[in-house]
């Protein structure tokens, strides 16, 4: 599996949420620049038509990147900023190009007022939906009284367009802000374990030497005090510390074994549960009968490998452990 660098961890799952949700608002939100881009098709001036449809493409490009930084939580807040900034400018902008496009036959720019508005919660946070709602509700007014239109039927498009674009905007950029952060929680979590695992690991080796360390200490001090009077004493003393020494270093190289030896049927365990949290259909079947000790955990490091494989270079969306020495895939 490609990781996705806008995605935390590059997990497929997440990345394949982070596609549909960046695709249902896109479709979303092109809908709803549809409705003012008709106005176009009613405005008989071709003048009104380019600066009409340079206003609504400079807004669609903006908002384009809006969407896309929605969906990437890597984006700094300084970016975020500068592309507020840059929506906003061509919101104003939009007003003059775009309001005396088909005035009296379509309300062009209360729907795109009502775009607008919607497209907030995909920079900002949803409060700031109604100072916006209420800024296009005053253009929207202004632009149908100067042009002689039904005010009216222009604060009804802007208004309840515009909010109502607004909700399922926000419930989107809301439900994928829920999907990263129980991602970053997953990952915290998996290094949490890590970070447990090597604490274990480290106060086991701690409990092992400490005490042979420090009876190695106190011979070795001993010998080196006796030397000059009880050379044979001292002699004892320098070979008994010698045998702590090579006892504690057969500890521990035992210790170490037990802990780099993998159970195989662990293993195929957790890389089951690890396949099916990215997305992989898995299906593990654990040996019939008993292998050899060492056996067994070749074929776990084997195993361990390739789910690691299939995660980095692949994208499978099955796989399966068939018996203890074949593991398949497919994509």
């Amino acid at each position: 599996m490609v990781a996705d660098p806008a995605v935390p961890g590059g997990d497929r799952t997440l990345s394949r949420a982070r596609t549909a949700t960046l695709v249902s608002l896109a479709s979303g939100m092109a809908a709803t620049l549809l409705l003012p881009a008709v106005g176009l098709s009613r405005e008989p001036d071709p003048w009104r038509v380019t600066a009409g449809a340079a206003g609504l493409g400079a807004f669609a490009v903006v908002l384009a990147v809006a969407l896309r930084t929605a969906v990437t939580p890597a984006s700094s807040d300084r970016s975020r900023r500068r592309l507020r900034s840059a929506y906003a400018a061509v919101a104003v902008l939009g007003v003059p190009l775009v309001a005396p496009v088909a005035v009296g036959v379509w309300p062009t720019w209360a729907w795109l007022g009502a775009a607008v508005v919607g497209g907030v919660p995909l920079l900002a946070p949803f409060r700031w939906v109604a100072p916006t709602h209420v800024a296009a509700l005053a253009v929207a007014g202004a632009v149908a009284g100067l042009s002689g239109t039904s005010v009216a039927r222009s604060l009804l498009v802007t208004g309840l367009g515009g909010l109502g674009v607004a909700a399922v905007t926000g419930f989107q950029v809301w439900f994928w802000e829920l999907l990263v952060q129980a991602g970053q929680g997953r990952a915290a979590q998996a290094r949490l374990a890590a970070a447990q695992e090597r604490l274990r690991f480290a106060g086991d080796v701690h409990d092992l030497l400490g005490h042979h360390l420090t009876v190695i200490a106190l011979k070795a001090e001993l010998a080196a005090r006796l030397a000059p009077t009880d050379p044979e004493r001292a002699g004892r003393e320098a070979g008994e510390a010698q045998r702590l020494a090579a006892t504690a270093l057969t500890e521990l190289r035992r210790t170490v074994h037990g802990y780099r030896r993998v159970d195989l049927v662990e293993q195929l365990t957790a890389v089951g549960e690890v396949l099916r949290s990215s997305g992989v259909r898995c299906t593990v079947v654990p040996p019939a009968g008993e292998l050899p000790p060492e056996a067994a955990t070749q074929l776990a490091a084997v195993l361990r490998e390739a789910g690691t494989n299939v995660l980095r270079h692949s994208r499978a969306g099955w796989a399966g452990s068939r018996s203890s020495r074949r593991t398949t895939w497919r994509g």
